[in-house]
């Protein structure tokens, strides 16, 4: 037995001490896919691009500021108009490093990468150079919604003359109503107070990062400055450039759109979440600043600063809050990027900060809402996240009720709006706010009251008996006798085809007053 347990030390020993197979070798070199093609080094944070294939976000992020990228062994040429993180690959290159015991790689140096890709950019005129396919509206028209054939003039603002053809309705009459209100829409957010730029509604220039890059390409001085101090890690330099952009795009409105280049926004997206109240103030009055040229609107959604704006929404600091909620006013107004703004989730916060402490955010938020409703797909989004309940609150409890009440007249406008406003009581509360005959600017609350009553009037049983119960009638009466032209022509409309229908009911034996309480008919679609 002494003997048999010698051996088999000895066996354990010799096993033990040999080496393994593993460690006579080198650290495994990467597999091909896990590598990007433009650094050639491992993916920290590897995303899908427009045309398929996979890169590090941060090499993209150099070809689409220099607008360059260097010529591949891929097919088809690389598009790089939108990305995706690519988690699944993410997944696959922490692993292969765990089992390897290869260490993780770290995010590339953008400096690194802007010199590797640099080097690559031929002289002009030779051949090989492979400029980036740039579509301004190509992302946005991935979900955008075709517009209508016929545009209505939206409600009176601050520079009605220059900017009327800037708001444009909904692809329903139910928006028509809503443009008859006299409220004064603004068309710049409250944080902003100068009065300059008179280019703010100039017609809007396509996006080409690569005529801008070209090889004979003078570049800015002030720009040049304004990036190197943006990306440097030194907060004190982030401060002063984000306070320097922040002065130019406010007292220079000419140098808007010369200052909204993709260098720029890609260097001043980090600071908009920055831990720092100074540059994160800054940084978002600086994009607020930078919207007000029209121009500059789709650049800036397209550059992918909507995200960052709902962080600084859902937990920045209150002045930036304020700030964030006036951009995306500021750059609802354009018609594409209604969709967009929508899509990337910026509907919710904006619906919280109604109930911020700051009016001035309240007030953009709502001005917000209203514009990114006049979108049908948006509408049915708001009504989804149980918005109208929460706006009705806010008419009751006589907060931002005119400006409220302008987003309720888009949501009654699609089908599920009407039907939760129904069932939310919304006809007593809008009569009761009818009967008020106190508040500032009751007249436009009222023409805002009769809209949304006449959007649910349209096609719907349930209305009538509604109105009964709360002795409607007699308020429109009221309304058609004393109210603006606009609300007696609606109070009067009303009127008319309750009339109607109790001409039409008056010789059938049916008693519908009874049929509509019992609930039978509660939905309509």
């Amino acid at each position: 037995m002494g003997g048999n347990g010698k051996h088999r030390w000895i066996l354990s020993f010799s096993r033990a001490s040999s080496p393994s197979p593993k460690s006579k070798k080198g650290p495994k070199e990467p597999p091909k896919e896990f590598t990007c093609p433009i650094s050639g080094s491992l993916m920290s944070d590897p995303v899908v691009v427009s045309s398929g294939q996979t890169f590090e976000r941060v090499s993209v992020q150099v070809c689409k500021d220099l607008g360059f990228c260097p010529p591949l062994d891929v097919r088809p040429p690389p598009d790089f108009t939108a990305v995706i993180p690519n988690l699944a690959l993410k997944s696959a290159i922490s692993n292969w490093c765990e089992s390897t015991g290869a260490v993780h790689p770290p995010p590339p140096d953008y400096t690194s990468v802007e010199k590797l890709v640099r080097q690559k950019i031929p002289n002009a005129g030779e051949s090989g150079t492979r400029p980036i396919r740039v579509s301004e509206r190509e992302l946005l028209k991935c979900v955008a919604e075709n517009p209508p054939p016929v545009i209505h003039t939206h409600a009176v603002s601050e520079l009605a003359q220059r900017v009327s053809d800037r708001f444009c309705s909904g692809s329903s009459e139910e928006s028509v109503i809503v443009a008859e209100t006299p409220l004064s829409l603004k068309t710049r957010p409250c944080c902003y107070s100068s009065s300059s730029s008179s280019s703010e509604f100039f017609d809007f220039e396509t996006l080409n990062p690569t005529r801008t890059r070209s090889p004979n390409f003078q570049p800015n001085p002030e720009e040049e400055e304004l990036v190197l101090k943006l990306r440097s890690r030194d907060v004190f330099e982030q401060e002063k450039a984000v306070s320097s952009l922040r002065n130019i795009s406010k007292t220079r409105p000419e140098s808007r759109a010369a200052l909204c280049t993709l260098r720029i926004l890609s260097a001043i997206k980090p600071l908009l979440v920055s831990r720092y109240s100074s540059v994160q103030v800054d940084a978002t009055a600086s994009v607020v600043n930078l919207s007000l040229e029209a121009s500059n609107k789709t650049k800036i959604v397209r550059a992918g600063t909507i995200p960052y704006l709902i962080d600084v929404l859902k937990g920045g600091f209150s002045e930036s809050k304020g700030h964030a909620a006036g951009a995306l006013f500021s750059l609802a107004l354009d018609e594409e990027n209604k969709m967009a703004i929508g899509a990337l989730g910026a509907l919710q916060p904006l619906l919280h900060a109604l109930r911020s402490d700051s009016q001035q955010t309240q007030q953009d938020s709502a001005l917000a809402l209203y514009h990114l409703t006049l979108m049908n797909t948006n509408r049915v989004k708001l009504v989804k996240l149980n918005a109208i309940p929460t706006i009705l609150e806010m008419v009751k409890s006589g907060n931002l009720a005119s400006r409220v009440l302008l987003i309720l007249c888009n949501l009654v406008a699609c089908v599920e709006g009407r039907t939760i406003m129904l069932d939310s009581n919304g006809v007593e509360i809008l009569i009761e706010l009818l009967r008020d005959s106190k508040g500032e600017g009751l007249e436009s609350t009222r023409e805002n009251c009769v809209s949304a009553l006449f959007s649910l009037s349209q096609g719907n049983f349930r209305f009538r008996s509604l109105m009964k119960e709360v002795n409607g009638m007699e308020v429109l009466r009221e309304v058609e006798k004393r109210g603006s032209q606009r609300a007696k022509d609606k109070a009067k409309r009303m009127l008319e085809m309750m009339r109607e229908r109790d001409d039409g009911m008056c010789g059938s034996s049916v008693d519908w007053d009874a049929f509509l309480e019992s609930g039978e008919v509660r939905r309509t679609r």
